[in-house]
């Protein structure tokens, strides 16, 4: 990312007081319990399995690993999932697993 641009995304910021996952395009991860997890502003699904799931993201990837999982919902940038939720391991971008 450029300086420049760096730049207008903080101005940006701060003069509209938009949330940073809008500016930046990261993702919100919304869980409740350990049953339901929303993942908003997603780049698609990599693998799906019963006992793990793996999303990418604009920078990296999200692994979640449980036990009865199933897709709820899913829409261009929000999936929903529901199981049992028992590990949630975000990977970012020249990380390795």
């Amino acid at each position: 990312m450029t300086r420049i641009s760096r730049r207008l995304r903080k101005w940006t910021n701060e003069v509209l007081d938009l949330p940073q996952d809008v500016l930046l395009d990261l993702p919100r991860i919304t869980l409740v319990g350990n049953k339901e997890l929303s993942v908003e502003n997603h780049h698609g699904v990599r693998h799906f399995s019963e006992n793990k799931m793996v999303l990418s993201l604009s920078e990296g990837s999200l692994e979640v690993e449980g036990s009865g999982l199933m897709i709820r919902t899913i829409l261009p940038q929000e999936v929903l999932i529901e199981g049992i939720i028992v590990n949630i391991k975000y990977i970012g971008t020249g990380e390795s697993s």
